[in-house]
């Protein structure tokens, strides 16, 4: 055997990381079937997906919180004094819309708490369908549609036990059964059923309910649960920053239904906001009305004493300086009167100890400390004067207070008519049927992209983990053994043998104008001028065997090929297939394996010429495997092996041995001490570096030394211009 063919000349590369990022690029395209797959698979499932996916709708409305309420300050200083102004900044605003006490309203009147579901649909059934059937409810019923018709309820009560327990209802011939698992109950249909459970009472109202006895689900809520369930629909957020623009949004499955219940939260809000603004003045109005009827009471009184003692003693001419005090003490009286009206007004909201309450106090003492003065003086009149100014006093002071009570009382009745909150609706939901999820064209177009990845991800990671032979330069790095041919792939030889429309594989007989059939008598000529002057034998034969790391890599197609190119030297051409096991060498010369190799071990007379037989080819001769035997290596150690092959050598000038794969079998170690040259076959794109490069060990181990790869099936495409072993076919391509 020689090394001269392993001193070869490699191209030189100026950048190696252009020619990394093509081999990156390549391998990538290599792998094209399994992108395909992937994005082919991320397609398929955001179809599915987006249909699967419910339906999302969303509503929205506005509502602008002002600063306060100007409608008392119009009506003068001493009615804004009784009822104090406030501020709502709108972040508070927001977080009370969501509460409890806007939401329970809303509840009660469209029946949220009562849930209705189906639970015969199946996410198959949402992906064929493409649709979710969501239940409306409205003030009068809850409705859900279903494929088998709707199912209507206008009532369902429970005990606190029995509140987020799942019920199921079923139709009957008589009305309809209602099962809680523990707990069954039949009841009848548009009336008021009364049931008593072993958790508390029970009573529901059922008007419709699907046919073919499908089942509905019905639950009852807690309160709590079912504002949960709302606030997690319902966005609630300041549009800007010190906008006092609220801006209510609500999503769900149903546009009609979330528009409804969205409507009544605004509404509901408002109540509660008019409620608020008008609390203070309710709550003076109330004092008035408890005060309006003593202070006539005492007016009428005191009208009737004055009027009583001027009867019985006339008409007293009352001097001036009387009528000075009367005044003065009608003034401080009337003064009290407002003092202790404001105090009970503060009172309402403010302690004893409050800063205004003291303030009042004092007024009010000092008043009274002067009415001590007027009276002292008053009494050193005459006693029916004393008396007449005491009763005229009382007339005018009761008339005072009794006519400023009734004033404020109508003004502040004026007020409460007028007030409307510090909260006014700008926009209310409405209908616009725009599904805002999920969108679908961006679903499947991430799920494309995603499987798109995940497949070039995939071919990546398999190149990482299962790096195949693809570039003959890195094979000659790697095995120190030199790539003496790559052998194009034939595609009209491919084709043929899918269809399997062709027994025989000769590329003289079926693709004579191809790369490969070139590519195969490159071959020949390498090994026409590599041959050693003298054969191993001594004889005329030349030796040559074809082996691989592995079953499937093209032995038996580069062995008969080979040999047919060399026949056409007019040379005499013997092809032994080697490999007793599993050899195929026989199909490609359209003969049967009997009277082969293993038969001329096995049986007793069998004589050299009952095995060769000859082919359609001329000068070539062939050995099939014959019938399997047990100890194949055994029998290719033997002397009878070893005078086969020198009675051969004599009467042939090329032998080609097909032999077993090295990493399958040890054939190959035997035969090779009768080969002139050692070739081992390896296949693009499919063979696995590593085995290769583990074949060679093993052969090298046993001291056989490889005098050349052959690259079979390379690819004629886009990686085909980067292969510097690449042949091209010269003559008639007709």
């Amino acid at each position: 055997m020689t090394s001269d063919s392993k001193n070869l000349s490699r191209p030189a590369t100026d950048d190696t990381s252009d020619v990394n990022i093509l081999v990156l690029l390549f391998s990538i395209l290599r792998g094209w079937k399994t992108i395909l797959f992937f994005a082919l698979l991320g397609l398929l499932i955001g179809v599915l997906y987006s249909r699967y996916e419910t339906t999302t709708f969303q509503s929205d409305a506005l509502i602008q919180i002002e600063s306060s309420s100007g409608g008392i300050s119009a009506l003068g200083s001493g009615i804004s004094d009784l009822v104090p102004s406030e501020s709502s900044p709108a972040q508070t605003e927001a977080e009370l819309i969501k509460s409890r006490m806007v939401l329970k309203p809303v509840v009660d009147l469209l029946n949220l708490s009562i849930r209705l579901n189906d639970p015969t649909v199946t996410a198959i059934d949402k992906i064929q369908s493409n649709r979710t059937y969501s239940q409306e409810n409205l003030p009068t019923y809850v409705l859900l549609e279903t494929s088998d018709g709707q199912a209507q309820v206008s009532q369902f009560d429970v005990s606190e036990d029995y509140l987020d327990t799942l019920f199921t209802l079923v139709s009957s011939d008589n009305g309809f059964t209602l099962t809680s698992g523990f707990d069954t109950f039949k009841g009848q249909l548009n009336k008021s059923n009364r049931f008593n459970g072993t958790q508390g009472l029970i009573e529901i109202t059922v008007n419709e309910l699907p046919s073919d006895d499908r089942p509905i689900s019905i639950t009852k809520q807690s309160l709590q649960n079912t504002t949960n369930a709302i606030n997690s629909a319902l966005t609630v957020a300041e549009v800007g920053n010190q906008t006092g623009i609220i801006e209510l949004k609500m999503v769900g499955s149903n546009q009609d239904q979330i528009s409804r219940v969205l409507r009544q939260i605004v509404l509901s809000y408002m109540d509660q906001n008019n409620s608020r603004g008008s609390e203070e003045t309710t709550k003076t109005l109330d004092f008035m009305e408890t005060q309006i009827p003593d202070l006539r009471k005492e007016l009428e009184d005191s009208e009737a004493a004055f009027n009583k003692f001027r009867t019985e003693n006339g008409t007293i001419d009352i001097e001036q300086e009387a009528s000075i005090l009367v005044a003065e003490n009608a003034r401080i009286d009337s003064q009290l009167s407002e003092l202790r009206l404001k105090k009970a007004d503060l009172t309402t909201y403010y302690t004893d100890e409050h800063p205004l309450v003291i303030q009042v106090d004092d007024q009010i003492a000092e008043l009274q400390s002067r009415i001590q003065e007027v009276d002292t003086r008053i009494e050193g009149l005459p006693e029916i004067q004393r008396e007449f100014l005491q009763l005229s006093e009382d007339v005018s002071i009761n008339r005072e207070i009794y006519l400023a009570l009734l004033k404020n009382y109508q003004q502040l009745q004026i007020v409460k008519a007028g007030q409307v909150g510090f909260a006014r609706i700008i926009d209310l939901p409405i209908n616009t049927y725009r599904a805002i999820a999920p969108k679908k064209s961006l679903i499947v177009l991430i799920a494309t992209l995603t499987g798109l990845l995940l497949g070039i991800m995939a071919v990546l990671l398999k190149n990482m983990l299962r790096s195949v032979v693809k570039d003959p330069d890195r094979l000659e790095s790697k095995t120190g053994v030199p790539v003496i041919a790559t052998i194009p792939r034939s595609p009209l030889l491919a084709r043929l043998n899918k269809s399997k429309k062709s027994a025989s594989r000769l590329l003289a007989h079926n693709d004579v104008n191809s790369l490969s059939y070139e590519a195969i008598k490159s071959l020949r000529t390498s090994l026409m001028f590599g041959m050693p002057s003298e054969s191993k034998s001594g004889h005329r034969a030349k030796v040559i065997l074809i082996t691989g790391e592995s079953p499937g890599v093209g032995k038996s197609f580069i062995s008969s090929n080979l040999a047919e190119v060399f026949s056409q030297l007019n040379k005499k051409i013997l092809v032994i297939d080697a490999d007793m096991r599993l050899g195929e060498l026989h199909k490609v010369f359209n003969m049967t394996q009997d009277n082969g190799l293993a038969d001329y071990f096995q049986q007793e007379g069998q004589n050299l010429v009952d095995v060769v037989h000859p082919t359609s080819l001329d000068g070539v001769d062939f050995i099939p495997r014959g019938k399997k035997p047990h100890n194949p290596a055994s029998l290719l150690s033997s002397d009878k092996f070893s005078g086969l092959m020198t009675e051969v050598s004599a009467h042939y000038d090329y032998i080609v041995i097909d032999s077993p794969p090295v990493l399958a079998a040890s054939d190959a170690m035997i035969l090779a001490q009768y080969a002139d040259k050692v070739l081992m076959v390896t296949r693009f794109d499919k063979s696995i570096e590593g085995q290769l490069v583990y074949a060679v060990k093993q052969l090298n181990k046993a001291n056989v030394n490889v005098d050349g790869l052959i690259l079979n099936d390379v690819k004629q495409g886009l990686i085909g211009k980067y292969s510097y072993h690449y042949n091209y076919a010269y003559g008639n391509t007709k």
